[in-house]
C-alpha cells in the first residue's frame, strides 16, 4: 500500500470503525497527520504569527497551535481513531484496547477524587492507614499510566493476524 493509497482509504472510510487496517495503512496515515500538521504550523506561524500575551513589565510568548493546523487536527481525528480502532481489529483486539490510556487517566482521576473524599473524613490511626494504601495504590497506577501508551504503541506495530478474524478477512489477503 502506497503513502497516497493509505490516505485515501483512511479519508474514504472516515468513520469506518469496523473491519480491518494493515499496518501500512496505519502508519502512513499517522505520518500524513503528523506532517500536515507540521506544514500547517509553519503556515499558521508564518500567517498569525507567535501569539503574544502583554503582561505588566514585558511580554510572555504563548505556545498555542495556529486555526489552520486547530482545524486540521479535528478534521482528521475521527478518521485516525477508526484507523487505529481498525488497526487493532488486525491484530485480532477489540478496537477498546486503543483507548487503554484514556481509560487509565480518567479511572486515576476517579481513584483520587473518590479517595480523597474518604481520606477528609477519616482521622486519627485510620487516616493514616489509609494514606499508606493511597500512597501504594496511587504509584501502582501511576506505573500503569506510564506502561499504558507503550503497550498500545507495542500493539499498534504487530503483525496482522493471518486469515480471518472475528473482525472480517485479513485486508493483505483479500485483492482490492
Amino acid at each position: 500500500m502506497t503513502f497516497a493509497k493509505a490516505v485515501l482509504t483512511c479519508l474514504r472510510r472516515y468513520a469506518t470503525f469496523s473491519g480491518r487496517a494493515p499496518r501500512p495503512e496505519y502508519w502512513y496515515f499517522a505520518l500524513f497527520g503528523f506532517l500536515g500538521s507540521l506544514l500547517l504550523g509553519f503556515v499558521d506561524n508564518m500567517l498569525f504569527g507567535d501569539p503574544v500575551v502583554q503582561t505588566a513589565p514585558g511580554s510572555v510568548t504563548v505556545d498555542s497551535s495556529g486555526p489552520i493546523a486547530s482545524v486540521f487536527g479535528l478534521a482528521i481525528l475521527i478518521p485516525s481513531l477508526a484507523v487505529g480502532w481498525r488497526r487493532m481489529h488486525d491484530t485480532g483486539r477489540s478496537g477498546l484496547f486503543l483507548l487503554y490510556p484514556l481509560i487509565v487517566i480518567v479511572g486515576i482521576s476517579i481513584f483520587v477524587s473518590v479517595a480523597g473524599g474518604f481520606g477528609a473524613v477519616l482521622s486519627g490511626d485510620v487516616a493514616a492507614l489509609f494514606a499508606g494504601a493511597f500512597g501504594i495504590i496511587l504509584m501502582l497506577a501511576a506505573i500503569v499510566a506510564f506502561i499504558s501508551p507503550f503497550l498500545v504503541l507495542w500493539w499498534l506495530t504487530r503483525p496482522s493476524q493471518p486469515g480471518p478474524n472475528v473482525y472480517g478477512p485479513n485486508p493483505r489477503e483479500v485483492s482490492s
